[in-house]
Formats: C-alpha cells, structure tokens, sequence
C-alpha cells in the first residue's frame, strides 16, 4: 500500500529538480516551493512584482485543485522574499485570493531563490484522504 501520492499538473509548472510538484499523506497536500514561472515556457515572469505573486499564487491553485482541495483549504503558507519591503504587495495580493478565516504564515527574507526570483510559496493544505 502507497502512503503517499504524488500530485501533478501541467497546468503549473513542472518540477525542475528532484522534487515533486506536490504530495498527499495522512489528509495533507504538502506543496514545494512556487517561484513565478510561466508553467508553458518554465521561464521567471517578467512583470511586476504584484504580476509574479499573483503568478506564484494561481500555480499554488493549480495544483491545489488537481489534488481536488482549494485554496480555502490551505491552513500553513510560507513566503520568501528576497526583498521584504514587498511584504505589503504579497499581503495585498493575498487578500485577493483569500477570504477570511486566512491561513497561518510565515514570511522571511532569503538572500537568493531558484532563478533569481524574487518570491516563493510553499504551502501544507488539508486534504480528503
């Protein structure tokens, strides 16, 4: 018997290392690391900082909802930020994609991330089974 399940869409960027986009155990999505990468050309988001965590955060939904759970389900987010005077724009961004009761969280600053990016999200999310 399988304990854990592995969770995967194209519609959010691939794995590009020796990770899973996702896994389910014990009624937990566990989700890696989202940076903002366009899943079709898997190349860093040249926009906005504001365009990059809503990019991050839709990535988030997307494999949220291929393992059938929501974003409502989320209970822990964690965020790095290269820079964490962008704390107020991920807070905004947030407030766009979360309705209240909002998840735990924790937001710290990184010096580097994959691919130079200036953002990423991970988060632990409740699951059916």
């Amino acid at each position: 018997m399988t304990r854990k399940k592995i969770i995967s869409t194209a519609k959010a960027p691939s794995a590009i290392g020796a990770y899973s986009q996702a896994v389910k155990a014990n009624g937990f999505l566990f989700i890696s690391g989202q940076i903002p990468l366009v899943p079709e050309s898997m190349e860093v988001l040249n926009g906005t900082f504001e365009q990059q965590v809503n990019l991050v955060l839709n990535n988030l939904k997307e494999i949220i909802e291929e393992s059938g759970s929501s974003l409502g389900d989320i209970v822990k987010i964690n965020v790095y930020l290269k820079d964490l005077s962008n704390f107020d724009q991920v807070n905004q961004c947030m407030e766009k994609f979360f309705e209240k009761p909002f998840p735990a969280r924790a937001a710290v600053e990184v010096s580097g991330l994959p691919k130079d990016a200036e953002i990423e999200m991970d988060a632990i999310v409740l699951s059916d089974d």
